[in-house]
């Protein structure tokens, strides 16, 4: 800069750089967007979690501060909500054991009352109580199909197996029910089957292969 008397003459090389506001801001924001400043930075699934995380340590310091007893009032209401879920879960596991429906008698490919029979033998030799009965009421099932004292009826639960074989055998109709009720238990109602359960349907199952039939009540009049 030169002065000559009261005049200020500037030169160009005096003139400051002035950078505009939006070229400026752009190239920052480029700057700023290298890779190599983020390679640090969480990921969005932890920035989720850290943002729940602070909302639920927010959300449980406030309900500490309004709950008598803070903190250990908050424990004894949440231990009080617990147990509260661990009874209904207990009581509504009580309910299911007790079947109110009852599904078909058989579900798998069709086999002779002797298989079942076997398979029950089988069962029972080591102690599964619940399949023995299982397949000793499909035997039973079988064997008065075979008979001709019931109409075949793949679909048919076991309820309605007993009725129809108590109207054919009206002297065996209390333990047909009986057995029915044993295998719904067991199949459906979730109740573990036991040995006595077992001896008292294979007791009937012997006793029913010699049983004589209404013959007034049997599908075709014929008899076993």
């Amino acid at each position: 800069m030169a002065v000559q008397g009261r005049l200020i003459v500037r030169s160009d090389d005096d003139i400051p750089v002035r950078t505009p506001r939006v070229p400026a801001r752009e190239a920052a924001e480029r700057e700023l967007s290298d890779p190599r400043y983020h390679q640090h930075d969480p990921n969005p699934i932890q920035r989720a979690l850290d943002w729940l995380w602070d909302h639920v340590d927010a959300l449980f310091h406030t309900a500490a501060g309004t709950t008598p007893g803070g903190w250990l009032g908050l424990l004894a209401i949440a231990a009080c909500v617990l147990l509260l879920i661990v009874a209904l879960r207990l009581r509504l596991g009580a309910v299911r054991r007790t079947p109110t429906t009852s599904g078909a008698l058989f579900a798998d490919a069709p086999r002779t009352a002797a298989e079942h029979r076997a398979a029950a033998a089988r069962h029972a030799a080591e102690g599964r109580w619940s399949q023995a009965i299982q397949d000793r009421m499909r035997a039973l099932v079988l064997a008065l199909e075979e008979r001709a004292l019931l109409t075949p009826g793949p679909g048919r639960t076991a309820d309605e197996s007993a009725t129809e074989a108590g109207r054919v055998l009206p002297a065996h109709a209390d333990r047909l029910r009986t057995a029915a009720r044993t295998f719904d238990d067991v199949t459906y109602g979730g109740r573990p089957g036991t040995e006595r359960a077992y001896a008292l349907l294979t007791s009937l199952d012997t006793d029913l292969q010699q049983a004589k039939p209404d013959l007034a009540n049997t599908p075709t009049g014929s008899h076993g």
